[in-house]
């Protein structure tokens, strides 16, 4: 029986101080098969390397994102289609990586215009968005990745409605982050936008 090589697609997430939402990084392939086609980043798992450095690797190499401005990084699931490369059986460990501010050449789209890409990453995508639902203001690696330190209750609605698809009810969500272990409701409200009313800021304890 064939063997299966191992690859590390990441989703790689933007949210920064000025995008309205969650974005995703895709560029085009370099190389055969998918030549000039969009895809996720993405790299072979080397010989003793770990799926967090080779996710981080993905992100850099292929996306053109520094080292210091690649964040948390953590695993989502993994996919076994025997088909899903021209060039042989290869098993997809799919990855999130959340990336801060930076310059660099790849394209960052929204999870409800993503085109084409190569291989299987439509359905990672897919895949990922809705895992990716469950751990937003569960797992607190995750969630404070993308929110930083402190953040106003308008971007925890944007954010909540970039990764989810809809948007939240303004007090369930404010349940939700009161239900948070180490999140607190501060005293300050903050304007985001020139327009609109002052928004109560949320922040994680520094021991958190």
């Amino acid at each position: 029986m064939e063997q299966s090589v191992v690859s590390v697609d990441v989703v790689a997430l933007r949210f920064w101080p000025d995008d309205a939402g969650v974005t995703v990084g895709v560029a085009p392939r370099e190389w055969a098969p998918f030549a000039g086609e969009l895809a996720l980043p993405g790299v072979l798992l080397g010989r003793g390397e770990r799926l967090v450095a080779a996710a981080r690797r993905a992100v850099h190499a292929k996306l053109g994102v520094p080292e210091a401005a690649i964040g948390a990084v953590g695993q989502l699931v993994t996919f076994d289609e025997p088909n899903r490369d021209p060039r042989g059986p290869t098993l997809s460990i799919a990855m999130w990586a959340v990336v801060g501010p930076h310059e660099g050449p790849a394209q960052w789209v929204s999870f409800d215009q993503v085109p084409a890409l190569a291989f299987d990453h439509n359905r990672i995508v897919d895949a990922a968005r809705g895992l990716l639902t469950r751990l937003l203001w569960k797992d607190r690696t995750f969630t404070r990745a993308l929110t930083g330190d402190e953040f106003p209750a308008t971007r925890a609605v944007e954010l909540t409605t970039a990764i989810l698809g809809t948007r939240p009810d303004p007090a369930n969500l404010n349940r939700t982050l009161a239900a948070i272990p180490g999140l607190e409701r501060t005293a300050e409200r903050r304007r985001v936008k020139a327009t609109g009313r002052p928004a109560v800021v949320w922040a994680f304890t520094p021991d958190s």
